[in-house]
């Protein structure tokens, strides 16, 4: 219900939006579309990765690693995994709903994209050269740490810990 309402919210604001001026509603609806169909191969492709992953690795596997019953060492590991992989947020979000579906390990499914959206090792020499060495280091530790206190906090709400 509440995202039909939400779907109702936005035509009724692209309705408002032309008739105040459709020339500029226009525009910015062509500079969407573009935007979505740039953005739409890579979504499929990691969502296509995620397929394979599930497909060809077992579940087992899976939760025994980053499972609910993982605990400290599935944190830790989620938190390498998200700290050394690139992956957008439209992205990352449809394949963590898919790994806690699978696992059922909020704790480390949280470490997992927490520490994906605020620690970039991958990006850490393009962070050195624009904010510096100490700048950079920072903000990549206290990402970290940030991920892993809200991760533990998880596991104590959801269990897991």
């Amino acid at each position: 219900m509440f995202t039909a309402v939400l779907y109702g919210a936005a035509l009724g604001l692209l309705f408002l939006s032309w008739r105040k001026s459709p020339q500029k509603t226009r525009a910015a609806l062509k500079k969407a579309w573009k935007s979505c169909t740039g953005v739409l191969p890579l979504f499929f492709a990691i969502l296509l990765c995620m397929g394979f992953l599930l497909s060809f690795v077992d579940e087992a596997v899976i939760q025994q690693a980053v499972g609910r019953e993982s605990g400290m060492a599935g944190i830790v590991l989620s938190g390498v995994i998200g700290s050394v992989t690139l992956i957008p947020a439209f992205a990352a979000y449809p394949a963590a709903a898919e790994l806690l579906r699978v696992t059922g390990g909020y704790a480390q499914i949280t470490m997992l994209i927490t520490s994906l959206m605020m620690v970039g090792l991958v990006t850490l020499p393009l962070e050195c050269r624009f904010f510096g060495l100490k700048a950079a280091v920072w903000r990549n530790a206290l990402g970290l740490a940030y991920s892993f206190a809200l991760a533990v906090f998880m596991g104590m709400v959801f269990g897991g810990m």
